[in-house]
């Protein structure tokens, strides 16, 4: 609020000019039409419906976790859509300019509006990463006010303190089944995405750390999609037909990983001894 209020009264970095918000803002336009065409592209070869028909059920494993892949592709491209036009209308009007760079020359920055970074969510290394660059404000709302009001004094965070902020954002979405369903899996996901990058940082074979790397990136693209049916059917009965479709495979993979991250804690690292 204190940065819209300087904004309107022209205080702040709002006192002295600002630079032209033309070029950033084209080009969160240009990005809000190549998203709406992928979305008017794809949407029509990969409809929710099929999830009901029997069509669905009579194709192949992979087929059918192919088709779940590629429907939350698909539908991801909605919401860049979006937020990238938002984030246009927020730039024009000056208010979505935040300062400037520390290099050299100092470049002017635009990101006050930005809620998602299209590549980093298409290419997450880790789950963990994904509420840094979808819907962004929205997470770091509810890391801020939920999540670190769940962590208990001289206590570490662990899943209890995840779900409990995941459960918030399903119902802050809308009390549909889909919602809980699939934030509880979000919840999941993340923290078998944890114990995955714990082993990678454990071991210091460099193969082997790539093998553990592209397989969190793997995870996460499988999780991801999987869960995201949830978000788009809603209902709870297309919901569970879609995850039995594929035997559950997106929910029982992360449970494993936290049953083997309870079993195979890699090693703490030493704490570097401060120099007398």
């Amino acid at each position: 609020m204190k940065d819209y209020l300087d904004w309107t009264e022209r205080k702040g970095i709002w006192a002295s000019s600002t630079p032209s918000p033309l070029l950033p803002t084209l080009r969160a336009i240009v990005q809000a039409g190549i998203c709406m065409g992928l979305y008017l592209y794809l949407s029509p070869k990969f409809p929710l419906s099929r999830f009901s028909e029997p069509l669905y059920y009579e194709w192949g494993f992979w087929h059918r976790l192919f088709y779940q892949y590629m429907s939350g592709f698909t539908a991801r491209w909605k919401y860049y859509f979006i937020w990238s036009i938002s984030e246009a209308a927020i730039i024009i009007s000056g208010l979505g300019f935040t300062g400037w760079s520390a290099s050299s020359p100092p470049k002017a920055k635009w990101d006050r509006s930005k809620n998602v970074d299209v590549l980093g969510v298409e290419l997450a290394g880790s789950a963990v990463q994904l509420p840094l660059v979808w819907n962004v404000q929205v997470s770091t709302w509810l890391r801020y006010y939920v999540y670190e009001r769940l962590i208990q004094k001289g206590k570490k965070p662990g899943f209890l303190q995840l779900l409990g902020t995941q459960t918030v954002s399903a119902i802050w979405h809308g009390l549909y089944p889909g919602y809980i369903i699939f934030f509880v899996q979000s919840a999941l996901m993340i923290n078998g995405s944890r114990v995955i990058y714990r082993w990678q940082q454990a071991v210091s074979n460099s193969v082997l750390r790539s093998i553990l790397a592209f397989l969190n990136f793997a995870y996460t693209l499988l999780v991801l999609n999987y869960s995201c049916i949830g978000f788009q059917v809603l209902s709870f009965k297309e919901t569970l037909a879609s995850y039995q479709s594929v035997y559950y495979v997106g929910t029982i993979v992360p449970i494993v990983c936290l049953l083997l991250g309870n079993v195979f804690k890699p090693a703490r690292k030493p704490k570097a001894q401060k120099a007398e």
